[in-house]
């Protein structure tokens, strides 16, 4: 994890809020450094984690981990963290190799082989994998899902995403009050309604966003882009405005560092 983000979001994993829904965004640039910064640090707040990776093998996830000290290898065995590696399990099920996949038992990714893309059996490995939690064991459940958009792109309709990702969110905040963190990209394209359409629901129903841009004015090796962070009102009924916050970051090698626009060395 990266300390100055925890400083910045009044967040540590010795005391972290519960019950919340994370929204991870990125447009013309990568924003997997957040999605391994909160895997990280919620690991190491003791909560047990269900990570739905669906663009990246586990050793990719693993080697990055081990930069900001967490064994994701050790956290799988003693069961605090379940895997879902979405390119393996979607080989397996193209192929036939998995033994346990049957009528009674399949896929988590099922809807690849079926003409009807229903998320049901994918909600259900969430649903099954933190169900299981113990209380005297870990702290609460959370879901990271790395990345949304990927669904969309392999046939699964916005309104069917957005079904799993509201019982996802019923599941996981609201009865096991634990939290929610997912990474879809902002393409811009105003032809793609249905990724427009998943990114403004989203944002409506988290209590976080972080959304990461490259800068406007193009690259530049001491800025790598931009981030802003909008703290959702709880509740409009009290008419509470959101509170957004912006500034620009550098990623090294095992430590992100971020500082308000303008003020980095490389513009002074």
């Amino acid at each position: 994890m990266f300390p100055e983000l925890n400083n910045i979001l009044h967040s540590t994993p010795e005391k972290c809020e519960q019950g919340k829904g994370v929204l991870l965004c990125d447009k013309q640039t990568d924003g997997s450094f957040l999605v391994h910064h909160f895997l990280s640090f919620y690991l190491k707040a003791g909560c047990k984690v269900c990570f739905l990776g669906l663009v990246q093998s586990f050793n990719h996830y693993s080697l990055v981990a081990q930069k900001l000290g967490v064994n994701l290898s050790a956290a799988r065995e003693k069961g605090q963290l379940v895997f879902l590696e979405g390119l393996r399990s979607s080989l397996d099920l193209v192929l036939g190799d998995r033994q346990d996949i049957t009528p009674q038992s399949p896929s988590p990714l099922q809807f690849l082989s079926s003409s009807n893309a229903s998320l049901q059996c994918l909600y259900e490995f969430v649903r099954i994998s933190l169900l299981e939690t113990s209380e005297t064991t870990w702290k609460f459940s959370v879901l990271i899902v790395d990345d949304l958009s990927v669904l969309l792109s392999l046939g699964v309709s916005a309104v069917s995403i957005l079904n799993f990702m509201h019982y996802c969110r019923a599941t996981v905040c609201s009865k096991l009050k634990g939290n929610l963190v997912v990474l879809v990209h902002d393409m811009e394209d105003l032809e793609d309604e249905e990724n427009n359409f998943v990114v403004k629901s989203l944002s409506h129903q988290c209590h976080l966003k972080l959304q990461v841009e490259g800068l406007a004015t193009g690259y530049c090796k001491d800025i790598h882009g931009q981030l802003t962070i909008t703290w959702r009102s709880p509740s409009p009924v009290k008419a509470e405005k959101n509170v957004t916050k912006i500034f620009q970051y550098k990623i090294q090698d095992k430590n992100v560092t971020f500082f308000a626009r303008g003020t980095s060395s490389a513009v002074l």
